[in-house]
């Protein structure tokens, strides 16, 4: 073990997978200062972190954490009753209420109205020009796709994009800002469920009120007191439910757009190969996905007693920090792993988590991410990044891996 580290100032923010080899090989197991200045353990190397998804031990309630460490996010109760805070049984009991809407089948039904959405913003662009592909192309397409699925109204949309971006990388300069966004947040997703208790529509969100309301519980329940034993939801529970689709759904698979089409720009090579052979895509999207992709870090966990990682003792209730982007570029499991090839194997890859927290939504991140790729490289076949890529700007976040805006042209 070495000594405290602070990640904010020690360059991962701006250079995380350089840090990231380094602790692999020097403390794979480091005891940090997290986002907010509390401590955490910081875990990088594959076995370890993929055991570690995998570990009962390791709890995502923070009900379980000591005082002073690094929580997450703070939300209030209504938006935190979510999977990413919750253990079995609460956790498979949700899980299971939501996962229909999410299996493989489910989502393949959804190709075509995805390729429709991602041929009618390239139409906007034109033949010819420059943009920024991630404001016209890879933000717009996830965030139609996931309020179609819920039936949230076109109206919001730019809102929840601009709420969900200060929550993932506030800005020390308005401390004030993510606080506003979670009010307006709560406010919304409050008039989005009356709204619909009033007008049932053929949606997730609507069916999943339904579920909540044909349970027998309409009384005041907030944090679950009707949950144990059947298949039911309290409001906070739904209210949070919708919350983390929604962002979930738009937050991981605009980044995986994003990184993905600057891997093949900076990478010709790669990118000719694709186009010789488009069937290649859904392979290609497990290696975009494992070379850079959208999560740093898995949600933060707490020890239920002393557990040891690579022989390390972390105290029970201290905060642990799961690299998922340091596992993917463990060279131990993945040879030349700083190597973007989409001939490689890349199944394994942890950028989607792994075990019973394993993301809910993975299905449609590929999904989308294929039938974006797909269409950008039939549409758009002199696709060229507009400057020096060293001047990219990425997003200032040590959860959230993803550029502020990517230029083109085409």
């Amino acid at each position: 073990m070495s000594t405290d580290q602070d990640l904010v100032t020690d360059g991962l923010l701006t250079h995380p997978y350089a840090v990231y080899d380094r602790l692999r090989d020097t403390a794979p197991v480091h005891r940090v200062t997290g986002p907010d200045g509390s401590p955490a353990w910081l875990v990088t190397r594959y076995d370890d972190v993929r055991e570690a998804l995998a570990n009962p031990l390791l709890s995502l309630d923070k009900r379980h954490a000591l005082p002073g460490g690094y929580k997450g996010f703070a939300l209030p109760p209504a938006l935190d009753a979510n999977l990413l805070n919750m253990d079995p049984p609460d956790h498979t009991r949700i899980r299971r209420l939501v996962g229909r809407a999410f299996t493989t089948r489910r989502v393949e039904q959804l190709r075509a109205p995805i390729r429709r959405t991602a041929d009618h913003l390239l139409d906007a662009l034109g033949a010819h020009g420059g943009t920024d592909l991630i404001a016209a192309y890879a933000a717009p397409l996830p965030i139609t796709v996931i309020c179609d699925l819920l039936g949230v109204p076109d109206g919001h949309r730019r809102d929840f994009r601009a709420w969900t971006d200060v929550l993932v990388a506030p800005d020390p300069a308005r401390p004030q800002a993510a606080k506003e966004a979670v009010v307006a947040m709560l406010g919304f997703f409050t008039q989005l469920l009356a709204d619909k208790r009033k007008e049932p529509a053929d949606d997730l969100l609507s069916d999943l009120i339904a579920v909540r309301d044909e349970s027998g519980s309409k009384g005041n329940d907030r944090a679950g007191s009707d949950r144990a034993g059947s298949d039911r939801l309290s409001e906070d529970e739904l209210m949070s439910l919708a919350f983390l689709i929604l962002f979930a759904g738009y937050e991981n698979t605009v980044q995986l757009i994003g990184t993905a089409v600057l891997a093949l720009l900076q990478h010709p090579d790669q990118l000719a190969a694709l186009r010789a052979d488009p069937t290649r895509l859904p392979a290609a999207v497990e290696e975009f996905v494992r070379y850079d992709g959208p999560a740093l870090l898995a949600i933060r966990r707490f020890p239920l007693e002393d557990v040891t990682i690579s022989d390390v003792t972390v105290p029970a209730g201290e905060t642990v920090l799961l690299s998922l982007a340091a596992a993917n570029r463990d060279p131990r499991r993945f040879p030349d792993a700083d190597r973007f090839d989409l001939g490689r194997d890349a199944t394994g890859h942890l950028a989607l988590g792994h075990g019973i927290h394993y993301c809910l939504g993975a299905p449609l991140a590929r999904l989308e991410t294929e039938i974006a790729l797909a269409a950008l490289l039939e549409r758009l076949p002199d696709l060229k990044l507009d400057g020096d890529p060293g001047d990219l700007r990425w997003r200032p976040s040590l959860r959230a891996r993803g550029l502020l805006a990517l230029p083109v042209t085409y």
